[in-house]
């Protein structure tokens, strides 16, 4: 058992070291601007930074391959582990602030759920919101994608790293020979979507500061603000339209970016069949809310209609969870539907949440093809995706998949139950951890916060949290007996 496991604490060693050097953006800027923080995160930034280098080098002599099993256990132990060291400097400069809280914030920053447990933003040093964001930012495209570029200077394999963080069904396609190269691509196309980004929110009316925020939790999905109004505090049209454009952009598979990069052609997109059904998804979601807020008469106008139910609908469906007003005023029938859009819009190779579109759509020409055999007994009509049959193994995944997800929302659901929650926000918390969204309906709607659970129900969302983002099995098979045998 220790030879097994060695190796994967000193690679988890060398994770955490690096992960240290997050700590220097906000202390840099709380240093510059003499806010009250500096001690918080040069602690933080010490504490890491030792834990990380010494469990590197006590493991070294064990250093080896790495396998299958040690990529799922390497990835759910960064994963949760790095919030643990993320709340240092929240632990000691909030007061009253405790470890369960400060362990749940930092697990939404991370895995870009958006849920938090604070109030008061405007009012809190700038270095704060700038830690939150930026590991939003950093939670995004998955900071152990970033380590599968640096993996093979340690002697360590990269590839099931890679295929046990990144989401999707499809994990075996890459956009290069190389799995070093394919993690590099990954993100030259997030830092430059990033950076369009942070000039489109400054030209549009945000401060430098405020561009430098949002720009970190609109590309990354995450949805968190420096402002508990979030962007209701704006007011701006403009903003909010730079915002849609981008948690659309950042919803789509990041390879079909990249291919439609280095072929100067929007084809990709075109061949793209996530792509194809998500953009037309969002297009009827938009349509039908506009007028169903319409006929109710929750707005007067078209145009003010249209411009909240697209900002609203657009932010829950990609699993961001800004606001620009307080939807769950809505009839039911337009936030539950926003809710039940978060569950699949979003694309396989996104930085969003949920079941994502491809497994829907292979789900779905399974369920026809399933119909066609009834009438049609000894009719052969495989699955097809992009002109290619999908294995039975990729299709049995899938439905693995969709057992595992139900099964865990209801089991999440009864026990925030369970515990006293009611049922409306009992199942849409359930639902939002599970999927990264973050604002719920009932007591946790998009203008309240999640301060108000108890313990046991704030580690219980953090569980799901982090179920959701590294995509069920990964975690989950920690869990079995076989994974422990040698």
């Amino acid at each position: 058992m220790r030879n097994s496991l060695f190796p994967v604490l000193g690679v988890l060693g060398f994770a955490v070291a690096l992960f240290s050097v997050a700590f220097l953006v906000p202390l840099t800027y709380a240093f510059v601007t003499d806010e009250p923080t500096v001690h918080a995160f040069a602690t933080g930034f010490l504490v890491t930074f030792g834990i990380g280098v010494t469990a590197h080098v006590l493991t070294r002599r064990f250093r080896r391959e790495l396998q299958p099993r040690d990529g799922f256990l390497l990835v759910s132990t960064v994963w949760s582990g790095l919030p643990a060291f993320a709340t240092i400097p929240m632990v000691l400069f909030f007061d009253d602030l405790s470890v369960t809280d400060a362990y749940f914030e930092m697990v939404s920053a991370l895995t870009t759920t958006g849920a938090t447990v604070l109030s008061g933003l405007d009012d809190m040093p700038a270095s704060i919101n700038i830690w939150r964001h930026l590991l939003s930012w950093m939670g995004g495209m998955g900071i152990l994608v970033l380590a599968v570029a640096i993996l093979p200077l340690l002697g360590v394999g990269g590839s099931q790293v890679f295929k046990a963080e990144t989401p999707g069904p499809m994990k075996d396609s890459k956009l290069t020979p190389r799995i070093t190269e394919t993690a590099k691509s990954l993100y030259m196309v997030y830092l430059m979507l990033s950076v369009a980004c942070a000039i489109s929110y400054k030209l549009a009316g945000m401060t430098w500061l405020d561009a430098f925020l949002h720009t970190g939790t609109t590309v990354s999905l995450s949805g968190f603000s420096s402002h508990d109004a979030s962007y209701a505090y704006f007011d701006s049209a403009a903003i909010e339209m730079v915002a849609v454009v981008f948690m659309m952009i950042a919803a789509v598979n990041f390879s079909i970016h990249f291919l439609a990069w280095r072929g100067k052609s929007f084809r990709p997109y075109a061949n793209c069949p996530e792509a194809k059904w998500f953009f037309m998804l969002m297009f009827g979601a938009v349509s039908l809310i506009t007028v169903y807020l319409l006929a109710h008469q929750e707005y007067t106008t078209f145009s003010e209609a249209f411009r909240y139910a697209l900002f609203n609908t657009v932010s829950v469906a990609t699993t961001t969870g800004y606001a620009n007003t307080d939807y769950s005023q809505w009839p039911l029938f337009a936030p539950l539907l926003m809710i039940f859009l978060s569950m699949f819009a979003t694309a396989a190779g996104s930085t969003g949440g949920g079941i994502k579109m491809l497994r829907a759509v292979i789900l779905f020409k399974h369920a026809i093809g399933e119909l066609s055999r009834i009438l049609h007994p000894r009719a052969i009509n495989p699955v097809r995706i992009r002109g290619s049959a999908v294995s039975p193994q990729v299709i049995f995944g899938v439905l693995a998949f969709m057992l595992m997800y139900g099964m865990s929302v209801i089991t999440i659901t009864m026990l925030l139950i369970f515990t006293g929650l009611d049922p409306i926000s009992a199942l849409t918390t359930g639902i939002s951890m599970i999927n990264n969204l973050g604002p719920a309906l009932g007591e946790f709607g998009p203008v309240d916060h999640y301060g108000a659970l108890g313990d046991f129900q704030t580690w219980l969302c953090s569980f799901a949290m982090l179920l959701g983002r590294l995509e069920m099995f990964t975690i989950l098979v920690l869990f079995t007996p076989a994974f422990w045998r040698k």
